[in-house]
């Protein structure tokens, strides 16, 4: 198996909804464009993709949503680029079709008080369906990984909670502590990277609303308030 010298993720910039979330009402989630800010954050992270790459060839999984392909774009490593793959399970959580701010906003708070990972949107998923899904494309690019041809680095354009979920999946975090955890930045970079004994390390952790550990469980947490 050729399992490649790191796994970089990268979330898409600015999108307009990210400024008016209005738009939801007359713009399908998936069509939802950058920003110019989102554009120029993008591209500060493509040259850190670049760094990081060292001149080495890259695969790329894109989601298929206009703001992820905006994003890939704008990071201006083309000329690095071995292939692009577009990967629908690396897409946002389903939410609803055309939302409406006030319903997605009070299914939010309720969110917040059950909890993100089990939360199911009235019209759309929970945070554990898309772990379902990502768990499915990790067996996809184990697949891929042991075709020898396979290039030394693989990319990941996708979403924020997605970035979060994947790497719950591939650590073995409980659902407690990926509660705690923060979304990435836009066009924020986190990278597993290969270690001298064949397991990947998180370069730059994930920063936390408030603090647990990656074993705590639900049990440790009743236990506490007794």
């Amino acid at each position: 198996m050729s399992a490649p010298r790191q796994i970089i993720m990268v979330r898409h910039g600015q999108s307009a909804a990210n400024q008016d979330t209005t738009i939801y009402e007359r713009l399908p989630d998936y069509r939802i464009p950058l920003t110019e800010l989102g554009r120029a954050q993008a591209r500060a992270s493509g040259r850190e993709i670049r760094e990081k790459l060292a001149g080495e060839q890259v695969c790329v999984y894109v989601s298929p949503y206009l703001r992820a392909y905006q994003t890939l774009d704008a990071l201006g490593i083309a000329d690095l680029t071995e292939r692009i793959i577009e990967e629908p399970r690396l897409r946002e959580q389903d939410w609803a079709n055309f939302q409406d701010p006030a319903e997605i906003g009070e299914q939010r708070r309720l969110r917040n008080s059950y909890g993100h990972f089990f939360y199911r949107f009235r019209e759309g998923e929970s945070g554990s369906d898309v772990y379902d899904r990502v768990s499915a494309f990790m067996e996809t690019l184990h697949r891929h990984w042991s075709k020898p041809a396979y290039a030394p680095n693989t990319l990941l354009v996708t979403h924020g909670l997605t970035m979060r979920l994947l790497c719950m999946r591939w650590f073995h975090w409980t659902v407690e502590y990926f509660e705690s955890l923060n979304n990435p930045d836009n066009a924020g970079v986190h990278t597993l990277v290969r270690q001298p004994d064949g397991r990947y390390a998180l370069d730059t952790a994930f920063t936390q609303w408030t603090e647990r550990t990656t074993t705590d469980t639900v049990l440790s947490q009743v236990r506490e308030r007794l």
